[in-house]
């Protein structure tokens, strides 16, 4: 098969949600219906042996929540799906923010019991920076929820784009009847229940004018049916180009929980979600079908296999065909690598593949020599832009709590902040480590893994600093002259760029007023080159 037709078999999308909206339970179902996996484990049942597939941290099986991103890879109808879950949490946001850099599309999954949540809403708005088309699934339609009518405007009004329903509920609740599939003309009939599986494990009724609906469903269908010629009215058909510009979103209604709707949600993937496409370096724009393999690393893993200590880095393949065995160039570096154990991902399960294309996600061993944002080429020197690191709102001081423990805990947190679990600060004028956080649960997360990863138990302590700048000058003296100035308040990241500590705003603003030739930043790229952006309506400077 050519390379163009590989690169167009290819469809890479991310799962997006609130904490609880039901995406890891979705991504399972997902698998399930590819035929990826045979059982379905529960989130719910914490206590259980199995637990969902994706969630493969000690800490996500004990809490049911999804604290990393997992990638999972699967074939259906002739295309391989390249599927990123994503942290509901807040806390981990960063971690989102970066995989969303790596993919062609969204599936935004959202409760039909409570909405748009805040959440939800700062991905959507990195989503619609990038312009990344968005499918949205609304799940738990068979609880009490709010009005279809008003989810839909909900949507319309937080996304800035036409919301265009595919299906549509016929009942919530108890009274939920199934969906009526708008564009089929016919309707899928709920059932309650996990266990079917496929196309044909739900009942079927053709046509909107069979009087079987309307004799099983009374007036729950005929309300779906006068909404149903509302929307038709009042909303704008689905048009593919403005979907893919991210100007609309096809919406789905079922319960991942009870499989229902999920068939659909794959089909629209395989259907709407687009190629890979054409990705912005800073020297040109790179193009799929390109011969020369490239890829870029947006997230790094350290023990996925707790047995063997390994750190994977996880590339996004932007061009070419990548194969097992070839010589590869680190662009920020120089080095050369020839990475023989690549893999595919199934969650934690890894298979070792010959090669890859444009789209696909893989995974290389390394003992720290991929950092997060390298770029790999055959040679050409590269520099992709947007993978983001967020100034941090939350420090810590952290000590290890047995003296003789000191390597490992520098170790650990060596790798965890490279893989950015959470940011490590080396203060210049000597004392603990800092850790740099957005939300309070990474301390924890982090506390867990360096006990049971690296066998440290780490002692955490309060500490002055609440913010944190990336500092830069054109004049190097300029940045040497603030920083003899402020050594007490002055620390280096895992990539060496030096950041100013501060322990109030009114502090920063006295900084640069004094020192006007001086860049204070709350956002860095990789690397520790640090840009000016703008996300929703906070500004980053």
């Amino acid at each position: 098969m050519s390379l163009l037709n590989e690169v167009a078999r290819r469809r890479t999308f991310a799962i997006i949600s609130h904490p609880d909206a039901g995406k890891t339970t979705l991504t399972e179902k997902l698998l399930l219906f590819a035929g990826a996996i045979q059982i379905a484990g529960s989130v719910k049942a914490r206590k259980a042996s199995r637990h969902a597939s994706s969630d493969w941290m000690e800490i996500e099986k004990q809490r049911g929540i999804s604290v990393a991103s997992s990638v999972m890879q699967m074939e259906y109808r002739d295309c391989v799906i390249n599927l990123l879950d994503t942290p509901g949490h807040q806390d981990f946001s960063e971690d989102t923010y970066r995989v969303l850099t790596a993919v062609d599309a969204a599936l935004m999954v959202i409760d039909a019991a409570n909405g748009v949540e805040p959440q939800t809403i700062r991905l959507l708005q990195v989503c619609r920076a990038r312009n990344t088309p968005i499918i949205t699934f609304i799940n738990k339609m068979d609880r009490e929820v709010r009005e279809p009518l008003d989810l839909l405007a909900e949507l319309e009004q937080h996304l800035g784009m036409d919301a265009v329903p595919f299906s549509w509920p016929v009942g919530m609740g108890r009274s939920f009847g199934g969906v009526f599939d708008i564009r089929r003309d016919r309707m899928r009939v709920f059932r309650s229940g996990a266990d079917r599986v496929g196309a044909d494990s739900d009942d079927i009724i053709e046509g909107i004018d069979n009087p079987e609906i309307v004799q099983r469903f009374g007036d729950s269908f005929e309300r779906a049916t006068g909404e149903m010629e509302l929307l038709a009215d009042a909303s704008q058909p689905f048009d593919r180009e403005a979907f893919l510009a991210g100007k609309q979103t096809p919406v789905f209604f079922g319960s991942a929980i009870n499989n229902f709707g999920v068939q659909e949600v794959l089909d629209a993937l395989v259907d709407l979600a687009p190629q890979p496409g054409s990705r912005h370096a800073l020297q040109r724009e790179v193009k799929p079908d390109e011969t020369k393999f490239s890829g870029v690393v947006f997230k790094v893993q350290a023990n996925m296999d707790p047995s063997h200590r390994d750190r994977v880095a996880f590339v996004r393949v932007c061009s070419g065909h990548f194969e097992r065995g070839m010589r590869l160039k680190v662009a920020r570096s120089g080095k050369e690598i020839r990475p023989n154990n690549v893999v595919s991902f199934l969650s934690q399960r890894r298979e070792l593949l010959d090669d890859a294309y444009a789209g696909d996600v893989i995974g290389i061993p390394n003992h720290g020599v991929l950092h997060l944002g390298d770029v790999l080429t055959e040679g050409e020197a590269l520099q992709f832009t947007g993978l983001p690191f967020f100034a941090p709102e939350l420090f810590q001081a952290v000590e290890v709590a047995d003296p003789l423990r000191t390597k490992q805990l520098r170790i650990g947190l060596n790798q965890l902040g490279e893989e950015g679990a959470i940011q490590v600060f080396r203060p210049d004028a000597g004392g603990a480590m800092l850790l740099g956080a957005v939300g309070q649960l990474q301390f924890e997360v982090v506390a867990h893994r360096l006990k049971s990863e690296y066998g440290v138990q780490a002692r955490m302590m309060s500490s002055r600093y609440s913010m944190a700048r990336w500092i830069t000058a054109e004049d190097p003296k300029d940045l040497k002259k603030f920083m003899d100035a402020n050594a007490q308040h002055i620390a280096h990241d895992v990539v060496d760029a030096p950041a100013f500590l501060i322990s109030s705003s009114a502090q920063l603003r006295v900084a640069q007023e004094m020192y006007p030739k001086v860049q204070f930043h709350a956002l860095r790229e990789h690397g520790g080159q640090v840009f000016q952006t703008r996300v929703g309506d906070k500004s980053f400077a």
